[in-house]
């Protein structure tokens, strides 16, 4: 008789695919470190990321993509409705990103390090572009017309002056991480789960795509681009097959019970 929580993905974790938890955890912190380096070391490039920046705003009008307008103003209908956006911008990033990492660690093991490769390629890729191509956001380019909601209603994470922020780099744009890791939460859950529910986690890119956007810290294309990136990483970087499972072999003793045995075994053998 097959229970219904029977599927693979509902079964105990296979305790051999899960890696040394304290390599693990140093390798996440670094790659922690070298992600918060790496977008210092493309600070300061202030007047190269405000030429960019007009240019990405031209490129969306001539493309006809949906101005960021659009979406802010539904926000700004509400003062709770945009302070709840600029709290999710400010504080859900990093914290659903570690849990996911750390839930498929200790549940779905494989899945981890799949998920953990993809993130760290994604980041890698990120951090390239943001040296090479530095952008302000939409909220400090003023042909935009938007407003920056963080330092108007609060909370924000960045300082009020862009140029001399030591605490992040406010002209890495593009690629939007914030929109790229929380489209590999959201995937990364439905296919490590088999709940008729799972699908319920891509509320989680989808929310942040709206927020990036609705608080002007990211163009639509800043997603977009992150979404080439993640597809190229899919496809280069595949979950690696579940090791099928085979039943224990009995022992010789087992065998040999079952054997006939006695003085007639050789009889009831040829009959």
């Amino acid at each position: 008789m097959k229970h219904t929580g029977s599927k693979p993905a509902d079964r105990e974790p296979d305790t051999t695919a899960r890696p040394p938890f304290v390599r693990e955890l140093l390798l996440v912190a670094g790659l922690f470190v070298i992600y918060k380096l790496g977008r210092q070391a493309a600070n300061g490039h202030v007047d190269e990321a405000f030429h960019n920046a007009g240019r990405v705003w031209d490129l969306e009008r001539a493309a006809r993509l949906p101005g960021e307008g659009a979406v802010q103003g539904l926000l700004l209908h509400d003062e709770t409705l945009i302070r709840l956006a600029n709290t999710y911008y400010a504080t859900v990033h990093f914290p659903a990103t570690l849990l996911f990492l750390g839930w498929l660690y200790w549940r779905r093991p494989r899945h981890y390090v799949w998920s953990r490769r993809i993130l760290a390629v994604l980041t890698g890729a990120a951090l390239a572009l943001h040296l090479v191509f530095p952008l302000a956001p939409p909220r400090l380019l003023a042909a935009t017309g938007l407003v920056d909601t963080g330092q108007v209603y609060g909370p924000t994470v960045y300082g009020a002056t862009p140029a001399t922020d030591s605490m992040a780099n406010q002209f890495a744009a593009m690629p939007s991480l914030h929109f790229g890791w929380a489209v590999m939460v959201g995937v990364g859950l439905v296919v490590a789960t088999r709940s008729r529910w799972r699908w319920l986690w891509l509320l989680h890119p989808a929310v942040t795509l709206l927020v990036i956007v609705g608080t002007a810290n990211h163009y639509w294309l800043d997603s977009i681009v992150v979404t080439a990136l993640l597809s190229v990483a899919f496809a280069a970087l595949r979950l690696p097959r579940a090791e099928p499972v085979r039943p224990p072999l009995p022992w010789p003793s087992v065998v040999a019970q079952r054997e006939p045995a006695g003085p007639y075994a050789g009889l009831e053998a040829r009959r």
